[in-house]
């Protein structure tokens, strides 16, 4: 069995620890060592009895030989059960001691992410490349910070310190891929394609199309986008199934105005819930598109709108007639529409 973190019990030591817990728990008040009660404790986070382990290991703080795995321990409870202020003092604490501990200063990163304090984050992670600039995965989590303090450009320069280890690492491959994005770069819809080539998901689909359709490659971008929707079964957090409706819409719109498929899946999306007003109005706009046609959308817009409202209307008083208490917020499903972007290096279809 592995250390955990390096922090962790030995095999023996955990056996050990498990076989002997009734008896220390039911004489909890004899003499017991600073190195049981860390035994103790770990063998309760083992079995996530968190609230046990908590109480061990605060008392295995008391000596030194195990008050800085003890500290790490109750920071990694803490954090792993949402507090993550108080496990960021742990961490803090550990650091304050001995301010080269690598894992603690990756669980201090890391607790700053969770709590948007992405500078604090990326100081940190400079710390943990300074003392492991060999570490792939240390490299990989600094350009995830870079990229979240919208720095594509420093992203990528420091995914590209390992090059070796992109290829095998999915998340490092798709980090690749949306810094390439951010930048506009014609890469990005290699590292896409690369990366739906061995993994699935209607996200990652879904910004491939977006590449695809800013790079110009329509007949590739609608194929993409016709797979996404049928991968997305049901709207997520991140992407509504007529927000990609809207963009097979626009797709077929720049790319065969003649055939009246746009306009109909143009009313569909509006009335499945589409409303996000950038994204129409850049439709609405596009000089790719005929002005007649340009009209013809806002009017398919403007009917479909109708029907969408009057169907929430007759929800919202079925709702209200069978006894429910009617919402008093309000709010919009607006779609998940980026504007990503991306070119390859073959011919544009125009």
């Amino acid at each position: 069995m592995r250390r955990l973190l390096g922090y962790g019990l030995t095999p023996g030591r955990y056996i050990l620890a498990l076989c002997v817990l009734p008896f220390f728990v039911s004489c909890a008040n004899l003499a017991t060592s600073a190195e049981e009660y860390y035994s103790i404790g770990m063998a309760y986070f083992e079995m996530g009895k968190y609230e046990e382990a908590e109480r061990w290991l605060n008392r295995a703080l008391s000596h030194d030989r195990t008050m800085s795995a003890s500290e790490y321990n109750l920071g990694r409870i803490a954090f792993g059960t949402g507090r993550y202020t108080e496990a960021l003092k742990k961490f803090k604490a550990i650091l304050k001691k001995d301010p080269q501990n690598v894992m603690a200063l990756k669980a201090a990163a890391y607790t700053h992410i969770k709590m948007g304090n992405i500078e604090d984050a990326r100081k940190l992670y400079d710390k943990v490349l300074e003392l492991e600039p060999e570490e792939s995965d240390n490299g990989l989590n600094y350009a995830t910070v870079l990229y979240a303090m919208d720095k594509p450009v420093e992203a990528e320069e420091a995914l590209k310190k390992y090059d070796y280890a992109i290829l095998d690492d999915k998340d490092a491959l798709l980090l690749l891929a949306r810094v390439q994005k951010a930048q506009k770069k014609p890469e990005a819809i290699d590292s896409y394609d690369l990366w739906l080539s061995k993994n699935s998901d209607p996200q990652v689909r879904y910004e491939y199309t977006l590449a695809l359709d800013e790079g110009g490659f329509y007949a590739r971008a609608l194929e993409a986008a016709r797979k996404t929707l049928s991968e997305l079964s049901a709207d997520t957090e991140t992407l509504k199934r007529s927000t990609v409706r809207f963009v097979i819409a626009r797709l077929l719109l720049v790319s065969d105005p003649e055939n009246n498929e746009g306009i109909t899946e143009l009313a569909e999306a509006v009335r499945g819930g589409f409303d996000n007003k950038d994204m129409i109005d850049a439709l609405i706009n596009d000089e790719r598109l005929a002005k007649a046609l340009r009209d013809e959308a806002r009017r398919t817009i403007d009917d479909a709108k109708l029907p969408a409202a009057d169907a929430a209307a007759s929800a919202a008083s079925d709702s209200t007639e069978s006894g429910e208490k009617p919402s008093t917020e309000s709010g919009s499903s607006a779609g998940s529409g980026e504007n990503s972007s991306g070119s390859s290096t073959e011919e544009k279809k125009n």
